[in-house]
């Protein structure tokens, strides 16, 4: 038996051309079944194997999805509870549909050209996180949509677009919190929210407005506040945050990390969650649960949402994808230790 054996050595055998033997091997027909059979009884004679990547580039198709994840340097994404429980779900839902799951990191800074993985031939489809509402990226994605490539986006919507998109109704998820902080007796709630250019910070802005609207609470711009989603962004809004808490006794966060930033930098200034303010965030981090007080929160099923996204991206594949524009899935107010 030849453990080495190559296309020429199976042609040789079964007495056909090298030709024939890969379209065999790639089912491009018509073939005869009869040839079919010799080929494949010569291979198995020879124990021949053909090359995985030689066959996916001779049908079009990687059997790989590009999840495209934005390079921010000196900071790892994998050990976030957001992208780790994103590309989980993602992961598991392609492994059960037979598809690899290839990850390309994108610079901000670099221009936005998504059409570009399916002319390589690296990518059958795509999903794409943490875009945002810049220049470029709407144009990209329209070329992408009107294109009819596999793709989906994932916690990202575009006003007046209908493109694919997995997400969670934020708007709900921050009018659950806030309007709990203001059952429990708190006139005021101070926002540390997001950057505006993703659409989950608008749609908490539009919850906040909405929970405090319903209050007969009037709209203070003065304890709005903007973070990155980042830990230090949180710790570093501290410092305008503190002087408020003689005053505003509850603060909402629009994610978990922000929120845990801000809790050690109050306590910095003498201030315990719990006990001085109320404080509530957003995604149900594993690390909201220890931290002192564990952290109220909003839970986003974000594994999900991944697995979702995956499923989307194999049903467009598959000439299946019946459903356009966004799909949402349901939050839930976590509440804890932290706001009282």
């Amino acid at each position: 038996m030849n453990v080495l054996a190559n296309r020429k050595e199976v042609a040789k055998l079964a007495g056909v051309s090298e030709a024939t033997v890969s379209r065999v091997f790639n089912n491009i027909g018509p073939l005869r079944e009869e040839t079919k059979r010799k080929v494949l009884q010569a291979a198995k004679e020879l124990n021949y194997h053909p090359n995985a990547i030689a066959q996916s580039f001779a049908r079009g198709k990687s059997n790989n999805i590009g999840v495209i994840v934005p390079y921010l340097p000196k900071v790892n994404l994998m050990s976030t509870h957001y992208f780790s429980e994103l590309l989980s779900g993602i992961g598991a839902r392609l492994g059960e549909l037979g598809y690899g799951l290839l990850l390309l990191f994108q610079s901000p800074d670099e221009p936005k050209d998504y059409v570009q993985l399916f002319r390589s031939q690296r990518v059958d489809g795509c999903i794409i996180l943490g875009s945002k509402n810049i220049p470029g990226e709407v144009d990209a994605l329209e070329k992408l949509h009107d294109l009819h490539l596999p793709y989906c986006l994932v916690n990202q919507t575009f006003s007046g677009h209908s493109f694919h998109s997995i997400d969670a109704d934020h708007v709900d998820g921050s009018f659950q919190a806030v309007s709990s902080l203001l059952r429990k007796g708190f006139e005021h709630v101070i926002f540390l929210n997001g950057p505006m250019e993703f659409s989950n910070s608008a749609e908490r802005l539009q919850g906040y407005i909405k929970a405090i609207s319903q209050a007969e609470v009037a709209f203070n711009e003065k304890i709005i506040f903007k973070g990155n989603y980042s830990r230090k962004s949180g710790f570093q809004a501290a410092a305008e945050i503190a002087p408020l808490l003689p005053d505003y006794k509850a603060i909402f966060a629009a994610n978990d990390r922000m929120a845990i930033g801000l809790m050690q930098g109050l306590s910095e200034h003498g201030y315990t969650a719990g006990h001085d303010y109320a404080l509530i965030g957003y995604d149900d981090s594993e690390i909201a649960k220890m931290t002192s007080p564990p952290l109220s929160t909003v839970k986003v099923p974000l594994f999900e949402m991944g697995q979702m996204a995956a499923e989307k991206v194999f049903q467009l594949i598959s000439n299946e994808g019946k459903i356009a524009g966004i799909q949402r899935l349901p939050v839930t107010l976590i509440e804890r230790a932290s706001s009282l």
